[in-house]
């Protein structure tokens, strides 16, 4: 075998093309694609679903099953091309050599095997070590993870865990043989903004401290810039641009890396004065990209018998290392000339108090043997003391972690389920206790909900058209076929979708355009409040600027109040007038956004700004991890209900913190937290993201 050049790249791609099979056709997948990682490094590959970036690495890791086949270029391992390796070399090498990290952390879990016998059959496989050295090196891997108690994790099954232990379980896995490349798909999608934080802080670490290279896939441009040394930008199938995180994020050098930054809310960016850019058109499918530049038909700078006349290679940008572009127009273009607004909208005015919600609470009793239903009842308090008001034409934000409450109130308010105590009141009538079926029409259509995943909402046998004249139906709206027909057509214009996709099924439709045809039903009978529930985490980054720009529009056309459920602050800032801050049930501060955004901050709301990734080289931000995971509602700390992982604990005398819930305390007008931190302690806190002057 020869001997892998030492100082040489981990990973060569060159001129990659990868293929998929169907009876019908051949489906190129990704195009003349070439990237280099160096030992030590993290290369960050971005890009909407469907560009790509998922195909590139399992291309790496030659598993591109029945259907795929690389079908030109080569992809070399130190050295040693992959592509023509035996089966038994690429065993060798998988696991060993080369590990990867999935965006569903239960997907590599085996649910009936304890932990520790999972991590420990990694180098006993590999490396034929003894039965005692791999529970050695398994219980300093789950010490590296930093999970608590590591014995008893590994005496523990999958299930016992929470999301995060999980994802660090599969980090510790693959970390077991010392790789010397790490592919991580997606490895924080699905856990929380704290928990993300702590994981990608950790991964950092672990790669300096093993020496590990890195190929980390993700649509967040703000944990690409945390983790990576370098980027590459992906569009259909093809690398667009590539180089240094300095070099692409600050001196950009193709039009859809522009356009990608301009969809994204960063600092500054506000609904009113400086509106999000969205990307025009749609993405090309597959079989159907355009001639010449992939990008052509929704770029700003598009020249008609230039751009899409012969297939565009990578050109080198000249004065920065290893920076090119695949755009024939990239000298030309003026990269710093100011965005050119959209008309500058007015912001409606805030109208009466719509929704009135007071001392709420939502209990549930379990069973502490919940498998066999014996034992003890428990009592799980979702919702504690809940108070607050939303006004006509107004967005509030509520946000927190997994478990802090945030869709058992949308529950409640809904009617999916009645409170257990306190009251909530919809235009001066109480609806607390009226479960769904018991609400009157005028009461339902007035409370409406755009959901999470928005594949999951849509009945897959029905058009698109049928779908909102069915809820027209059922709010009573309309005297005849043809006046519903018409109301429908209206609200297909209101959600900016063409007329002629009344008659298509949802399976025609994208991730982003499904999500309108839901927000088209959720106003479909003159809501006076929509519960967004995440209606913006399952899309890419180009598309969520449409869809929040759309629901802003709707909101200032309709006077909607919106209750926008999120964990994703950035686009928080961006979109609302006043932020509720959720934890383990109880509201510890609410403010307008400016308040809650700025100091003095609830130490949780303090964390959680902190662990927002933010796609922008100019910000500093203060570095704060929270330890631990959030604590059951079942089972909820004494005292304040965020003492466990509280970094100012300490500046609170007598113990006071574990003993005593903290009151409800007015900072400004508007502001409250729940905190027992003295005004003195509030007022020397700073301020945790700062934009550096230009």
């Amino acid at each position: 075998m020869p001997n892998p050049d030492t100082n040489g790249p981990i990973l060569e791609i060159t001129d990659l093309s990868i293929s998929f099979f169907t009876r019908l056709r051949e489906i190129p997948a990704v195009m003349d694609f070439s990237a280099t990682v160096m030992p030590g490094e993290a290369l960050g590959l971005v890009g909407e679903s469907g560009c790509g970036k998922s195909t590139v690495a399992l291309g790496v890791m030659q598993d591109l099953g029945v259907n795929g086949r690389i079908v030109g270029g080569s992809i070399k391992f130190k050295g040693r091309d992959l592509n023509t390796m035996s089966e038994t070399e690429l065993r060798d090498i998988r696991g060993s050599e080369i590990a990867m990290i999935y965006q569903e952390p239960m997907a590599s879990l085996n649910p009936a095997m304890k932990i520790g016998k999972q991590l420990m059959e990694v180098p006993m496989i590999h490396e034929n070590v003894t039965e005692k050295d791999a529970y050695a090196r398994a219980l300093e891997v789950v010490t590296d993870v930093k999970l608590p108690d590591p014995e008893r994790i590994l005496a523990s099954y999958p299930h016992q865990l929470s999301g995060g232990q999980q994802q660090r379980i599969v980090i510790a896995m693959a970390l077991m043989s010392k790789p010397s490349l790490l592919i991580l798909d997606e490895p924080t999608t699905a856990l929380d903004v704290t928990v993300e934080a702590a994981v990608v802080e950790l991964v950092k670490d672990l790669g300096k401290k093993y020496g590990t290279s890195m190929l980390f896939i993700s649509h967040n441009l703000g944990l690409i810039l945390e983790t990576c040394d370098r980027i590459c930008v992906m569009y259909s199938g093809e690398a667009v641009e590539t180089g240094s995180i300095k070099d692409v994020f600050d001196k950009m050098q193709h039009p859809y890396t522009q356009a990608l930054f301009r969809s994204i809310p960063l600092p500054g960016a506000d609904k009113n004065a400086h509106p999000l850019v969205a990307i025009p058109g749609n993405f090309p499918l597959p079989h159907e990209r355009p001639p010449g530049c992939n990008f052509g038909p929704r770029c700003d700078y598009f020249e008609p018998g230039r751009c899409d006349a012969d297939d565009i290679h990578m050109g080198t940008v000249a004065g920065d290392t290893r920076h090119a572009s695949r755009c024939l127009k990239f000298n030309e273009i003026d990269w710093d000339a100011p965005v050119t607004i959209g008309e500058i909208k007015e912001k409606a005015p805030v109208g009466d108090v719509v929704l009135k919600i007071d001392n709420l609470k939502k209990h549930y009793e379990v069973a502490a043997n919940a498998l066999f239903g014996g034992g003890d009842k428990k009592v799980v308090k979702a919702n504690e003391t809940l108070s607050f008001v939303a006004h006509e034409s107004e967005t509030l934000a509520i946000v927190g972690e997994s478990g802090c409450g945030k869709s058992t109130f949308a529950k409640v308010l809904m009617g999916l389920e009645t409170a257990t105590d306190g009251t909530i009141e919809l235009d001066g009538r109480q609806i607390q206790d009226i479960p769904i079926e018991n609400r009157d029409t005028k009461t339902v259509s007035s409370v409406q909900m755009v959901f999470q995943n928005p594949f999951d909402t849509l009945n897959p046998s029905m058009t698109v058209g049928r779908q909102i004249v069915r809820a027209l139906e059922v709010f009573g709206i309309g005297d005849t076929d043809a006046e519903r027909r018409q109301r429908m057509l209206e609200l297909l214009d209101l959600v900016k979708l063409p007329r002629e996709f009344a008659d298509r099924m949802p399976r025609q439709l994208s991730g982003g355009q499904k999500q309108r045809v839901g927000i088209a039903r959720a106003f479909s009978g003159g809501a006076r409040i929509v519960v967004a529930d995440e209606p913006v985490s399952a899309l890419d980054v180009s598309v969520q600027a449409a869809v929040t720009d759309l629901l802003m529009e709707i909101q200032r056309n309709e006077k909607t109040t919106l209750l926008f459920i999120s964990h994703d602050l950035s686009i928080v800032r961006y979109l609302s007038d006043r932020v509720m801050v959720m934890y383990l049930g109880h509201v510890v501060e609410i403010g307008d956004t400016d308040q809650v955004f700025a100091p003095p901050y609830h130490p949780y709301t303090e964390a959680l700004l902190s662990a927002v990734p933010i796609a922008d080289t100019s910000v500093e931000k203060k570095h704060i991890v929270l330890e631990g995971d959030i604590p059951s509602a079942m089972d909820p700390p004494p005292g304040c209900p965020f003492q466990t992982r509280c970094r100012w604990k300490d500046q609170v005398a007598d113990g006071l913190c574990e003993r005593e819930m903290p009151a409800v305390r007015t900072l400004a007008e508007g502001h409250e937290i729940k905190c027992h931190l003295s005004g003195e302690t509030l007022a020397e806190m700073e301020p945790v993201i700062k934009v550096a002057a230009e």
